[in-house]
């Protein structure tokens, strides 16, 4: 819905706008000088773990990602708050103190925020860092021959989903959190490390991996190609989607993406469910040259993260994607 809306808006004709709303890229870029430019986001949404600190905690990970998967440093932080008139507010001492933890675990400094009194509870942050101009890593680089590595294993929405519905075991609750709790820095720290031979990055969040996927495939003009044996899969994922607990973001992603992926016949439902999965504060997808693969999964891994390799890029062709 938004895509369509923006679609009519017109674009900013600011020189500095280096990076906008109309690329699809996991947020803005504004240079200030040759040399330094603010990377720019904001993201919120409602609980999705019962204790309020690490809601708190998911919620500033997952929004300083954006920052991360555009190579920048996140500087400064503003907090999102809608909550119920009469709630109590020692429910959002908690939910706040364990955003200010993760921030500052990750540098960044809380500078303020705004709330705004509501139902339903709602929580994240608006964003700052910084780049230099030059180093920006966007969704439009891929070439075709890259091989595609993901940072994070999926399945915290259908996880999470089951979570709602009193139907998920501690294990995979407790599996999910960790993933979730993971900053993105430690990957893109990882990154850094092979300068221009990382072409494209985004971060796997609402869309899921296939909507994501498709964003950098179409920014990109290519193809990718996906091998769901190699895709990894958080404990319990299989299970809760096999049960049906799926979010109402699965449905709508699935639906969206119906006309551009093509699954082999031997892939199970549950398995496309779980690529259409929307993820909370998910890995990286990573379109790299060839033959820098094990120098990035061996960089991966010296900084604690996964560097699981689940495809290739290819010339653009119909379908957009396709997964066997």
């Amino acid at each position: 819905m938004l895509d369509s809306i923006l679609a009519k808006l017109p674009r900013s004709t600011d020189p500095n706008l280096l990076v906008g709303y109309d690329t699809h890229d996991d947020a803005g870029v504004y240079r200030l000088t040759d040399e330094l430019a603010l990377v720019q986001t904001v993201d919120f949404f409602t609980p999705i773990v019962d204790d309020p600190y690490t809601y708190g905690q998911i919620a500033a990970a997952n929004a300083l990602s954006d920052v991360y998967a555009m190579g920048g440093k996140p500087l400064s932080a503003l907090s999102l708050v809608c909550f119920p008139e009469k709630g109590d507010t020692a429910l959002l001492e908690q939910i706040l103190a364990g955003g200010h933890a993760k921030m500052a675990e990750a540098d960044c400094t809380v500078v303020g925020g705004h709330s705004v009194r509501d139902e339903e509870i709602k929580f994240g942050y608006a964003v700052t860092g910084l780049i230099h101009p030059k180093k920006i890593r966007t969704i439009g680089g891929a070439r075709p021959g890259d091989r595609l590595l993901l940072t994070k294993p999926l399945g915290t929405g259908v996880i999470t989903t089951a979570l709602k519905k009193g139907a998920a075991k501690p294990d995979w609750v407790a599996a999910a959190v960790r993933a979730m709790l993971q900053l993105n820095r430690d990957a893109v720290e990882a990154l850094s490390e092979l300068g221009e031979a990382v072409h494209a990055v985004t971060d796997i969040t609402g869309y899921g991996l296939l909507g994501h996927a498709r964003e950098l495939a179409l920014g990109s003009t290519v193809s990718l190609h996906l091998e769901c044996s190699q895709i990894e899969f958080l404990p319990g994922a299989l299970d809760a989607a096999h049960a049906g607990h799926l979010a109402g973001g699965l449905k709508a992603n699935r639906d969206f993406l119906a006309d551009c992926v093509q699954f082999a016949p031997n892939i199970s439902p549950d398995i496309q469910n779980l690529l259409y999965d929307p993820q909370t504060s998910g890995g990286f997808l990573v379109a790299l040259a060839a033959d820098v693969t094990m120098r990035a999964q061996q960089a991966l891994a010296r900084h604690h993260c996964r560097g699981v390799v689940i495809g290739e890029v290819t010339a653009k062709s119909s379908p957009l994607i396709t997964v066997t």
